[in-house]
């Protein structure tokens, strides 16, 4: 027997923790004092806690993206037509992609710079796969789940193909091929629109595979039309089969992500590398290892049928996540500044334009658990407005909220 759709708390509980988790690595990246000098994943300079910091923050944008395109399925569900869906998923789409270039932009530098587009980030990501998506939807959901699986497994094949960026006033500018490769599959680099004096833009997140994320995430959405005990079992089946393959296909070593795991200095350093899977863009085995476990996770909260405070504060961020992903950047960027002026240390940095970055003043930031601690008050100074406006959007049936 079949269910009628309605809204799951189970994908709000998964979105609204990691939300929740992403807002831990941006407001490492304005406070920790070691955010500008090397990657807290890069095993020759890290320690255990550091890279955990980061790790656990993987989880974030594949769920995010991949819960986008099963909310997009529930949608059509609830009663739209394809046709309907189509147009909100375009319109959608451009109101994210403008909003990756505007407001989120501002929350991240604190400095308007109209030559600079943007850092191209999952925001970006997500209104480009939803344009994508809107026409996806018209095919059968086989062909969707093909293209999207077919996107994750073979998109690494071609990790060996590199073009270079522009490199700033007076260097080269890539050709059209170039940019086009650079917003398809190579991460941090970028390129001026037209020439020196035209607008920059700079890639973090390119298209592939997030759009077959997506389009996963799309076809997922169809098992929330089957009874609970069908679609645990599925879920379970699923995020369970996906694990067991990132374990394989990791110990083999061969394929599926652009950097080996290597033996380290000790076991746990070993695991760590492991562990230590490519996320820009993100490889097969990058998505499976965080998939995986988030699949599961549906399975074990839908299994979790009472709800309490702890689920409740988790559901309130996931029913708001585009409203409290701005909002994060803006606190994490403030919390940053309020602490860098009462200990007395440089504060020019966090105005910043990308184009004129450098290198990191001395003195700046504080210690892992200095970062913890902002974290925390982060999440916490946000919870009773996202309440509010979950309220709000929970209430009333306004067009327009749904763009929130």
């Amino acid at each position: 027997m079949e269910e009628k759709p309605r809204r799951i708390d189970s994908i709000d509980l998964l979105r609204g923790i990691v939300m929740v988790i992403m807002m831990l690595d941006h407001t490492r990246d304005f406070v920790h004092n070691a955010a500008r000098e090397f990657d807290p994943t890069d095993l020759s300079r890290t320690n255990i806690a550091l890279f955990f910091t980061r790790w656990i923050t993987h989880f974030c944008a594949p769920t995010f993206v991949f819960l986008a395109g099963t909310g997009a399925y529930l949608q059509f569900a609830r009663g739209k037509s394809k046709a309907e869906l189509s147009r909100f998923l375009v319109t959608r789409g451009l109101w994210l992609i403008l909003l990756e270039m505007t407001i989120v932009q501002w929350c991240v530098t604190f400095r308007p710079d109209y030559r600079f587009l943007g850092f191209f980030q999952v925001i970006w990501v997500i209104g480009v796969s939803m344009i994508v998506l809107a026409a996806l939807i018209h095919f059968p959901k086989t062909v969707i789940a093909a293209f999207g699986l077919l996107m994750i497994a073979l998109h690494n094949l071609a990790d060996g193909i590199r073009v270079t960026g522009w490199r700033g006033p007076g260097t080269p500018n890539p050709g059209v091929g170039a940019k086009l490769w650079i917003l398809l599959h190579q991460a941090f680099d970028g390129f001026a629109i037209f020439g020196d004096n035209s607008p920059v833009l700079f890639v973090i997140y390119p298209l592939i595979p997030w759009i077959g994320v997506m389009a996963v995430g799309y076809v997922l959405g169809v098992l929330y039309q089957f009874d609970a005990a069908r679609r645990r079992r599925l879920l379970l089946i699923i995020g369970g089969s996906a694990t067991l393959l990132f374990i394989i296909i990791r110990a083999i070593n061969r394929y599926g992500d652009p950097f080996a795991w290597k033996q380290q200095k000790n076991f746990i350093f070993t695991v760590l590398s492991f562990i230590n899977t490519w996320k820009y863009p993100p490889s097969l085995l990058f998505l499976l290892m965080t998939l995986g476990p988030a699949i599961l996770f549906l399975a074990f909260a839908e299994s979790q049928s009472t709800g309490g405070p702890m689920r409740n504060f988790f559901v309130t961020f996931g029913r708001v996540p585009l409203f409290f992903y701005i909002l994060q950047w803006f606190v994490a960027h403030v919390i940053s500044l309020v602490l860098h002026i009462a200990f007395g240390k440089p504060t020019a940095w966090l105005y910043g334009s990308p184009l004129n970055f450098g290198p990191a003043p001395q003195g700046i930031g504080f210690n892992l658990g200095i970062v913890y601690l902002s974290w925390i008050a982060g999440v916490l100074i946000l919870y009773p407005v996202c309440r509010w406006v979950a309220g709000v959007k929970q209430r009333r049936r306004d067009w327009w909220l749904s763009y929130l």
